[in-house]
């Protein structure tokens, strides 16, 4: 049963030590020429989480948006998965590691690295959505679930410029919306996705830019990936669909071994494939 444990810091320094001792060959494996970006580059200025919301999400991607957290924490070097062994080859029976503590600067995820840094013992990713999205019988792991995650992201694109707040007035109450006010954001996000199943489809995901294969991994398992292709032509359409799906129906585990991939966004289509 994971538990939170209070232990001295030389003990944690330690102990945070060797998980990064361990993420360390299995990082090394992953670097290639399309995957040096440890997402803190100033050039980068949205999550994953941030870039599907703006672009294609809607309000049934609790799941999603926490599987993105942990891609984008992998993604910034903080994270990964434990090296396979002989009893654990499986994406979904290694468990996600510690290799930084470092914060990030975005709240969700320096709030979902606290959890990770202090839970003992570790937990595989999809333990790690399911506790983050508070899917869990267990009254003891409900701390882990981040809540208000979508009205956390909105307000850091209010703050990016990206979205804006409004009231609108019901009969009975006012809500708040966020509509996008930076349209060009949008259609940046939304033809950079497209453009990645069309024009510059490489029919390999492992020579494809990692952030945007990620959102395709997320826009599937949160069951909005006809959404990133809604504004196309009939027949381009078709065309992205079915490549897209060819690309998230590829075997994870096959995908998650070869040269230079990111393991963290196979082994969280994995558990998606799996719920």
């Amino acid at each position: 049963m994971t538990t939170l444990t209070h232990r001295a810091r030389r003990t944690e320094v330690g102990k945070s030590s060797e998980k990064k001792v361990e993420c360390e060959e299995d990082t090394n494996q992953d670097r290639g020429p399309d995957n040096e970006d440890s997402g803190d580059s100033k050039d980068i200025r949205l999550t994953l989480m941030e870039e599907g919301y703006t672009s294609f999400w809607n309000d049934c991607i609790s799941s999603g948006l926490r599987g993105g957290i942990l891609i984008e924490l992998a993604m910034r070097g903080r994270i990964c998965l434990e090296p396979p062994t002989m009893r654990k080859k499986r994406l979904l029976d290694r468990k996600v590691l510690l290799k930084s503590d470092s914060p990030t600067g975005d709240v969700l995820l320096d709030e979902t690295l606290k959890h990770i840094k202090a839970t003992e013992p570790t937990e595989t990713v999809q333990t790690w959505i399911e506790l983050l999205t508070g899917e869990t019988w267990n009254p003891f792991k409900l701390q882990y679930q981040l809540r208000n995650v979508r009205e956390r992201i909105a307000k850091n694109l209010v703050e990016k410029g990206i979205l804006t707040t409004e009231k609108q007035n019901f009969l009975l109450f006012d809500m708040t919306t966020h509509p996008v006010t930076n349209t060009t954001e949008k259609q940046r996000l939304v033809k950079k996705l497209q453009d990645s199943v069309l024009e510059r489809w490489v029919n390999d995901p492992q020579r494809m830019d990692k952030r945007t294969l990620a959102l395709l991994v997320l826009a599937h398992s949160s069951d909005v990936l006809e959404n990133v292709f809604s504004s196309l032509a009939d027949d381009k359409y078709d065309v992205a669909m079915n490549r897209a799906k060819d690309l998230v129906e590829l075997d994870p585990e096959v995908e998650g071994t070869k040269h230079s991939a990111t393991e963290m966004i196979w082994a969280v289509l994995a558990a998606f494939n799996k719920s």
